[in-house]
C-alpha cells in the first residue's frame, strides 16, 4: 500500500509543480488554491508511505515521479522543447526510479 500512497503523492506533486506555473505569481485565486491543496494531499500520502518505505527511497521515487511528470506536461502543455538530449534525460530518471523500486 505504501507503494501506491507514494505513487500517488508524485502524481499530486506533479499537479502542484505545473499548477504553480498558472498561478501566475499567486495572483489567481483559484490555481492559487488548487496548488496549495495538492501539496497539502502530496505531503501527506508522501508522510503515510514513510510510514514502510526508507526515507531514501520513497522521497527520490517521489522527486522522480514528480520531475518526470512535470517535465513531460511542461512539454506537452507549455509548449518547452522536447530535445533528444532531454527526453533521454528524462528516460533515464524513469530508470532510477524503477531501479530503486527493484532493490527495495
Amino acid at each position: 500500500m505504501s507503494w501506491i500512497f507514494l505513487f500517488f503523492a508524485g502524481l499530486f506533486e506533479i499537479g502542484w509543480a505545473i499548477g504553480l506555473k498558472y498561478t501566475e505569481g499567486f495572483s489567481k485565486p483559484l490555481p492559487t488554491a488548487l496548488s496549495i491543496a495538492s501539496m497539502i494531499v502530496s505531503l501527506g500520502l508522501l508522510g503515510l508511505a514513510l510510514k514502510e518505505l526508507p526515507v531514501g527511497t520513497a522521497y527520490a521515487v517521489w522527486t522522480g515521479i514528480g520531475t518526470v511528470g512535470t517535465a513531460l506536461l511542461g512539454i506537452w502543455l507549455l509548449g518547452e522543447p522536447a530535445t533528444a538530449v532531454r527526453l533521454s534525460c528524462i528516460g533515464l530518471i524513469v530508470c532510477g526510479i524503477v531501479g530503486l523500486k527493484l532493490v527495495a
